[in-house]
C-alpha cells in the first residue's frame, strides 16, 4: 500500500479540472454513446426508458466461462454523463480476461430523476449481471463495480447501502457488489455526526433536493459496517469538486470496521484526473496498473501472463 502511495504522488503532479476535458476526452462523452465493439443488452425497462449495459468480452471468452466481471458508471453529478467515459477501460479489462461493463443509467437532464433513482439503476445493473452470469460466462462471486465521481458514489452504493432497490425486481438475487474500484468518488453526503470534520454545510443543502431520499440514506459513509467487500480508492489531492479530506475520513473508518479499503492519493491531481485524454495519461495509466494489482491480489485476476482464475 506504502509504494502505491507513493508511485501515485510520482507519476501525477498536475492535471486538468473536471470541467476542462480536452476535444479528445469531449469525443468519447457523446449521449448517445458510441461504444464499437460492445454487445449491447438491456438490462432494465423503467419509464419507457431502456437502460443498456455495453459489454465487452475478452478475445477467447467462452459461453462456459466464468470470468469475474467488472461495471462501470460514468460520472457527471448525476445529471450528465455517457458510458463512452470508461470505454477504453472497459477495453483494457476486457483484454485482461475480465468481462467488462459501461451500464447507461437514469440522469436529472435526461430523465427527471433524483440520486435515489441513479442508485437504484446502479443495483439493478448489478443485479442484472448476476442474474445472467451464465450467459455471459461470469462468476457470480467476482462482480466489480467501479466509477468515477457520481459514478464513484453509484459502484460505492452497490457495495455498501442496503436499501433503494427496484421495487418490481427480484431480490433474492443480490445487487451487492463483491468489490469496488472507485475513481475521486463522492463518499459524503451527510453531515450527521460529521459536522466537525466536514465543515461545508451548503453541500448537503445544495444536494437535499436533487437526492430524492434524506441524505444519510444516500451517503456510503453512512453505511460502513464490518463485513463489507474490498476497494480501492484514487483521489487527488487537489480535488476541488470532492475534497479529498472527505475521501480519507471514509477511508479510516472503513479501516477501522476491519473493511479492507486502500485510499491511494495522487498529489497535486484534481477531479477527473483519471480519465483516458487528460494530459499525457500518465494517470490513466497509473490508476489502470493499481487497479489491476488489486484485482490480481484479490483473487479476481491472475497475474500477467497467467492464466485467468
Amino acid at each position: 500500500m506504502q509504494n502505491r502511495i507513493m508511485l501515485a504522488g510520482v507519476f501525477v503532479c498536475c492535471v486538468a479540472t473536471f470541467g476542462q476535458a480536452p476535444a479528445a476526452e469531449v469525443g468519447r462523452l457523446r449521449y448517445p454513446p458510441e461504444m464499437p465493439g460492445a454487445e449491447v443488452k438491456v438490462y432494465k425497462k423503467v419509464d419507457n426508458v431502456d437502460l443498456k449495459l455495453y459489454i465487452y468480452k475478452p478475445a477467447d471468452w467462452k459461453p462456459a466461462d466464468r470470468r469475474s466481471a467488472i461495471v462501470f458508471f460514468f460520472g457527471g453529478g448525476w445529471q450528465s454523463g455517457s458510458p463512452a467515459q470508461f470505454r477504453p477501460q472497459c477495453e483494457y479489462f476486457a483484454g485482461r480476461g475480465m468481462v467488462a461493463m459501461a451500464a447507461d443509467y437514469r440522469v436529472g437532464s435526461r430523465h427527471n430523476v433524483k440520486v435515489a433513482d441513479c442508485v437504484a439503476d446502479a443495483k439493478s445493473a448489478i443485479r442484472w449481471v448476476r442474474q445472467h452470469a451464465a450467459e455471459l460466462g461470469v462468476d457470480p462471486q467476482k462482480i466489480v463495480a467501479s466509477g468515477g465521481s457520481a459514478g464513484g458514489h453509484l459502484a460505492a452504493c452497490t457495495v455498501m447501502v442496503p436499501d433503494l432497490e427496484a421495487p418490481e425486481e427480484d431480490h433474492t438475487i443480490s445487487s451487492q457488489a463483491n468489490a469496488a474500484i472507485l475513481f475521486n468518488p463522492v463518499l459524503i453526503l451527510s453531515r450527521e455526526g460529521l459536522k466537525d470534520h466536514v465543515p461545508r454545510q451548503d453541500w448537503e443543502e445544495r444536494l437535499r433536493e436533487r437526492l430524492g431520499t434524506e441524505p444519510k440514506a444516500v451517503s456510503p459513509y453512512h453505511h460502513i459496517r464490518a463485513g463489507l467487500p474490498p476497494m480501492i480508492i484514487f483521489h487527488g489531492t487537489a480535488d476541488n469538486t470532492v475534497p479529498f479530506e472527505t475521501i480519507r475520513l471514509f477511508a479510516e473508518a472503513m479501516k477501522k470496521a476491519g473493511n479492507r479499503c486502500e485510499l491511494v492519493p495522487f498529489e497535486g491531481a484534481a477531479h477527473g484526473f483519471f480519465n483516458f485524454g487528460r494530459g499525457d495519461n500518465l494517470a490513466y495509466q497509473k490508476t489502470l496498473e493499481l487497479a489491476d494489482e488489486f484485482l490480481v491480489e484479490i483473487g479476481f485476476l491472475a497475474p500477467k501472463g497467467e492464466s485467468q482464475p
